[in-house]
This record gives structure tokens, sequence and C-alpha cells, in this order.
């Protein structure tokens, strides 16, 4: 790790007053700034920028700003403010857009099951929309469509780390022999083989529903930043991007 770069000097001073306004002002915040699923009334456009800001807790903040620092700097240094700015917010777009349209197949499909045994849209949306449900519901399509189409509605997503699966992303193509020390496995691993056994865990524990990290985590924007994080370096690899255009 090098020094602390512009870029990531603003983005860590912005999360944790970020993170200082969610722990006095919890409920209001959330609802303001988390990424809402955008047929929820607390949806707005904001968010889709504003969520990248806000955390669930202080383990949750802590690791994503340590990986900003840790994966950020070198990549800010070789690049410039400018393009990493750039890519930093392309790749937490990229996550919140892949997040958004995995909530949408969830919601239509337990939506449509629900429509096809005789219920309105209107209703079911009146139901959801206070915070309820049916128990019926879980006869009709099945715990797992329900719960998924529940969650879709409900559950904000909140955090940088679809950002920052891009940063690791970048990282690893940028500096695939550099060797990671890990808390867990004190065992140095490169980074061309941990970033992407790290997304393919992602990417199984979004598909399958098993999570090796603990509930609440939102897989499919993991995924879907190192998705926009590979295009991006793919694209700037092959067209020879250089830090001057960025300048």
């Amino acid at each position: 790790m090098g020094r602390l770069t512009e870029a990531i000097k603003h983005l860590l001073i912005i999360n944790i007053l970020f993170f200082v306004a969610t722990s006095l002002y919890g409920d209001q915040m959330y609802q303001w700034f988390s990424l809402w699923f955008p047929k929820n009334e607390n949806f707005g456009l904001w968010q889709i920028v504003s969520h990248m800001f806000m955390h669930g807790g202080f383990m949750h903040i802590a690791f994503n700003m340590y990986a900003l620092y840790a994966f950020g700097s070198p990549l800010e240094q070789m690049w410039g403010r400018n393009k990493f700015f750039f890519f930093y917010f392309s790749a937490g777009l990229g996550a919140a857009l892949i997040h958004t349209g995995v909530n949408y197949y969830h919601f239509n499909e337990g939506m449509s099951a629900l429509v096809e045994a005789g219920m309105s849209e209107s209703s079911v949306m009146d139901i959801i929309s206070n915070g309820q449900y049916s128990p019926e519901w879980y006869n009709i399509a099945g715990k797992s469509t329900i719960e998924n189409f529940l969650s879709a509605y409900n559950t904000p997503a909140v955090g940088a780390s679809g950002a920052i699966y891009g940063v690791l992303v970048a990282f690893g193509m940028s500096f695939p022999n550099s060797e990671l020390f890990l808390i867990f496995l004190p065992v140095p691993i490169k980074a061309k083989y941990f970033i992407p056994v790290l997304i393919g865990l992602d990417l199984f524990s979004g598909v399958t529903g098993y999570s090796l990290f603990g509930q609440g985590i939102a897989h499919f924007a993991h995924v879907g930043g190192a998705l926009f994080g590979f295009l991006m370096m793919w694209y700037w690899k092959k067209n020879q991007f250089n830090k001057n255009r960025w300048n």
C-alpha cells in the first residue's frame, strides 16, 4: 500500500460522513439514499449513486474502505484522479444495473405467479406496499419465489462493494502477480487467482441462494461491478487508453 491518493481520500471522507450521518439519522438516511426497487415508493433516481456511500454497519464500511485504499491507491497512481473516478463510479453504476435487473426478474416471476393464480397486480401491490404479504402465496408460487419477490421489492441495497469489486478486477488485471495476505488464510495468494475465485463464490451464492459470506449480501451487485470493471479494463487495454486522456 502506498500513499493516500486524492480520489481515494475524497471517497473515504464522503463515505465516513455518510456513515456518521446514518448513525445519527438512520431510518431517514436509509429511506432517502439506499437503492430501492424502482416500483417501491421510496425509490429516487439519485439513489443509483447515493447508495454507494451508504453502509449497513461498522464492519461493512471498514472492509470496504480498507479495500478501496489498498487496491484503489495503486490504480489511481497509475491512472490519475479523473480516470479512477470514472472507473469507480462506472463500476458502481454497473453493479446497480445488474442488481436491479436481477430484482426485476425475481419481482416479475413472483408477480406473474400470483396473477396467474387469479390475483390482480394492483391488489398485490397494495399488500406489499404496506409491508405485508399472504402466507397463501407460498402455496401458489413456492417459498423461494415468494421470498425473492418480497426481498426484491422491500430490501434496499447499500454499500460501495459493487464499485470496489470493479476496482478488485482492475487491480488483478493490472498487477496479476501481486501477492495478497488474507486474515483468514495467512498464505500469500496471487491476485490473478484470488480475485476470480472471490467473484466465482459470489456468483455461486447469488445463483444458489446459499451464501458463504452471510445473509443480506447483494451478490449480483458484486458480480455486476466485477463484470463492468472487466469490460472497461478490456476495452481500455484493447484501445490503449492512456492517462493523458483523462487529465
